[in-house]
C-alpha cells in the first residue's frame, strides 16, 4: 500500500481513517476538500483541481481522501489500494453529526476536516448508495482493475482494518 485512495459518502469517515492509516504507513496525506475550496468556500476550477490531482498522483508514495468522481479517474489509475467506505446513510448521516458537534462547522486544514452542512449535502448522503455507489463501482472496475479494493461497510470494519495494518508494522 504506497498509493492509496480513500473515497466514500460524506460523512463515512474518510478523513478519520486517512489521517489514522497515513500515520500508519508514513504516507503522505492529501484531503481533496483542502485543494477544492478556498477559505470562502469557493471551489478551484475544475481544470486546475485535475491538474493538482495529476501532480499528486505522479508522487511514488501517496494517500488521497475525497471523492469528486469527475476527477477519480485521476486517482483510480495511480493507486495500487482503493479504499472504498460504503457505510449505510444513517452511520454517514451520524458521522456528519458528530463532526459538527465537535468541530462547531467551518474549514480545519490541519485534520482534512470541512464541515459545511446543507440539506443539499443531507440528501446526497440519504441517496449516495442508491445514485454515486454505482458510479463509483463503475469507475473503480474501470480504472483501478489492477488495485487492491477494500471495501468497509461498518465503523467495525474499518476499525478492525486498521487494526490489522497496525499489526503488521
Amino acid at each position: 500500500m504506497e498509493r492509496i485512495a480513500i473515497i466514500g459518502c460524506g460523512g463515512s469517515g474518510k478523513s478519520t481513517i486517512a489521517r489514522q492509516l497515513g500515520r500508519l504507513l508514513d504516507l503522505p496525506l492529501t484531503h481533496l476538500d483542502a485543494i477544492y475550496y478556498d477559505q470562502d468556500w469557493k471551489p478551484l476550477p475544475h481544470d486546475e483541481f485535475a491538474a493538482k490531482q495529476e501532480k499528486l498522483v505522479a508522487g511514488e508514495r501517496w494517500l488521497i481522501e475525497g471523492n469528486y468522481a469527475s476527477t477519480l479517474p485521476i486517482r483510480l489509475a495511480a493507486a495500487d489500494t482503493v479504499i472504498f467506505l460504503d457505510m449505510p446513510a444513517a452511520t454517514c448521516l451520524l458521522g456528519i453529526v458528530q463532526r459538527r458537534w465537535k468541530y462547531r462547522g467551518g474549514q480545519h486544514h490541519q485534520d482534512g476536516v470541512f464541515d459545511r452542512i446543507t440539506w443539499g449535502f443531507v440528501t446526497y448522503i440519504w441517496g449516495y448508495r442508491r445514485s454515486m455507489r454505482p458510479k463509483v463501482t463503475a469507475l473503480t472496475a474501470e480504472y483501478a482493475p489492477a488495485a487492491k479494493l477494500i471495501t468497509l461497510s461498518s465503523r467495525r470494519a474499518a476499525n478492525a482494518f486498521l487494526a490489522q495494518v497496525a499489526s503488521t508494522r
